[in-house]
């Protein structure tokens, strides 16, 4: 992505990398192992997120059963792409105290995903240095199996 595409584009290439939810049918209702196999989060890890406040409130069956929302299965994909990163659980739970306050809190989720952001750019300007010196290692190493002249 480059520095001149819309925020519009940023959203859709979000929003897409989601990929497409299990039913396409427009049924909106999940279990905790639907969204575990969907996921590969484990229930335990699910509930977890649910306890530490991390998933936002997740509906209830009349019996009590957890029922997922394709919304919900949304936050779940930005959650891991926030694990991705490399953020703290502390600060992918404040992130989500933040998105439920509501719009005052924007400046603030936008500074803290800012800061993350740098966070990986220092990390990916790492793993290139990184690459360079394996890439300079397998060069050396084919160029002494090399037949001498």
């Amino acid at each position: 992505m480059t520095l001149t595409e819309s925020s519009t584009t940023r959203e859709h290439i979000c929003l897409a990398s989601a990929g497409a939810l299990p039913r396409p049918d427009g049924q909106d209702r999940y279990t905790i192992s639907e969204v575990a196999d969907f996921t590969g989060l484990s229930a335990h890890t699910l509930r977890w997120y649910e306890r530490i406040g991390l998933m936002p409130h997740v509906d209830r069956s009349h019996t009590g059963q957890r029922r997922f929302s394709n919304r919900d299965l949304e936050w779940l994909s930005l959650v891991g792409k926030l694990r991705l990163t490399g953020m703290p659980v502390a600060d992918m739970v404040r992130y989500a105290e933040l998105v439920r306050a509501g719009d005052r809190t924007v400046d603030e989720r936008r500074e803290l995903l800012a800061r993350t952001r740098r966070e990986v750019l220092t990390r990916i300007a790492e793993l290139q240095g990184t690459l360079a010196v394996l890439d300079y290692k397998i060069e050396h190493y084919a160029d002494l199996q090399q037949p001498t002249d």
